[in-house]
């Protein structure tokens, strides 16, 4: 055994506050290139496989340093490595901005996937920690409700930065507030008390062993695959199919989609918490309902003929994907002992980022083969099985896999 130090708060609700600001300085950071696909045909010569990459670079890169990230999480400070991606992050869309090519422009999304990927397995261990049992789906159901405010925030931004002075200053102005607010946690985070934290050497096979996280991270492939699809080419969607302006696209594929996670979000969170009292692997149930309930919407939205019916099909899958996102890094807690709960957390990203990276890199690489509409239904129909088989595999193996389990986090 070894001691280890980790981060424990006098207040677990202001870290989360804290963290949650980051989150949205994160996604907006990740999130302002999609609403600028025109002009980087213009001023970079962007080609449909190029703004893919842009997308799936950025993605692939983030999901790839998961495991490593996660790992890191498990042995290091975890406010340091939060403190440290978000400088790297904010110096990676900084470098963006001074992009004279799209080679240069995606060398520097590849840099700011591998600093994204240092945030989220820290940030989720500290709220974990702070938050047990009780709390723990409404605390990460907030943390999730700040990506998608900084989705909504960043599509809009990119596109009236863009409109009212230059898509190069608006993404260096972001940069700027990043790298100040990183300034800011360090001040903020020397006030947080420390314990020691005794935890055994983790054992990656025990991760490969169980069913139910194997289920699990199938199922968040699945769903990343559908909410990226949606993210990266749903404002270039509305741009070429209904013909609005650059600003008001961003804003018309975010804020519905966008609205409506954050309210399933929340929704999840309470229902994940609440479910848990009932029954062991209730966050698990929500998880596998929300999924299987979003997925016909996502398949609705590309094939919607009309604006309004685009728009209550994006307000559909948000609610339903917002419970998914509320509860599962929640879930896994209840089948991961805490000396493996980083590189858990990371591998469970590293299969959504390489799902959505897949989706967001076929959706360009097809685009004249293959409509957004068609893709998306094989996605949902995938998405709707690995729901099935989520609850199936909980419902047969759950008591079996945590019999024995280290449930200091529970």
């Amino acid at each position: 055994m070894m001691e280890v130090r980790d981060s424990k708060f006098d207040d677990p609700w202001r870290v989360l506050l804290l963290l949650s600001l980051a989150f949205v300085l994160n996604y907006m950071d990740r999130q302002i290139v999609f609403t600028i696909f025109p002009l980087l045909r213009h001023d970079l010569g962007f080609t449909n496989l190029q703004l893919g990459l842009a997308g799936s670079l950025f993605t692939w890169t983030y999901s790839l340093c998961m495991p490593l990230a996660g790992r890191l999480s498990d042995i290091w400070p975890r406010q340091r490595l939060v403190i440290a991606a978000v400088v790297m992050w904010s110096t990676a869309t900084l470098g963006t901005s001074l992009s004279h090519t799209a080679v240069q422009f995606l060398c520097w999304r590849v840099i700011m996937g591998f600093s994204e990927s240092l945030y989220v397995p820290a940030a989720i261990g500290m709220i974990t920690t702070a938050h047990p049992g009780p709390t723990r789906s409404r605390a990460l159901s907030v943390h999730g409700f700040a990506q998608f405010t900084g989705i909504t925030l960043g599509a809009w931004y990119g596109g009236w930065a863009a409109e009212r002075f230059n898509w190069r200053w608006g993404f260096g102005f972001i940069a700027i507030v990043g790298i100040l607010y990183a300034g800011f946690l360090g001040t903020q985070f020397r006030n947080f008390q420390t314990a020691s934290v005794s935890r055994g050497q983790g054992v990656a096979r025990d991760l490969f062993r169980s069913r139910c996280y194997i289920a699990l991270c199938t199922a968040f492939l699945l769903f990343c695959s559908m909410l990226w699809m949606l993210y990266a080419w749903l404002p270039n969607h509305i741009f070429e199919t209904f013909h609005l302006s650059l600003s008001q696209s961003g804003l018309d594929a975010t804020l519905y989609l966008q609205a409506s996670s954050a309210v399933g979000v929340l929704l999840g969170g309470l229902l994940g918490d609440k479910s848990s009292r009932r029954n062991k692997n209730g966050r698990f149930n929500i998880v596998a309902t929300g999924l299987f309930l979003s997925a016909p919407f996502a398949a609705a939205i590309f094939g919607a003929t009309s604006l309004p019916l685009l728009e209550i099909s994006a307000c559909g899958f948000g609610i339903f994907s917002g419970c998914v996102a509320g509860n599962v890094f929640a879930t896994l807690p209840d089948i991961v002992a805490h000396k493996n709960f980083g590189l858990a957390t990371g591998l469970l990203n590293l299969a959504g980022g390489l799902g959505a990276g897949a989706a967001i890199f076929l959706t360009g690489f097809l685009h004249h083969s293959f409509t957004n509409a068609r893709l998306m239904k094989i996605g949902s129909g995938l998405a709707m099985s690995a729901a099935v088989v989520l609850f199936l595999t909980v419902r047969s193996y759950f008591d079996l896999e945590r019999t024995g389990l280290d449930t200091s986090l529970t």
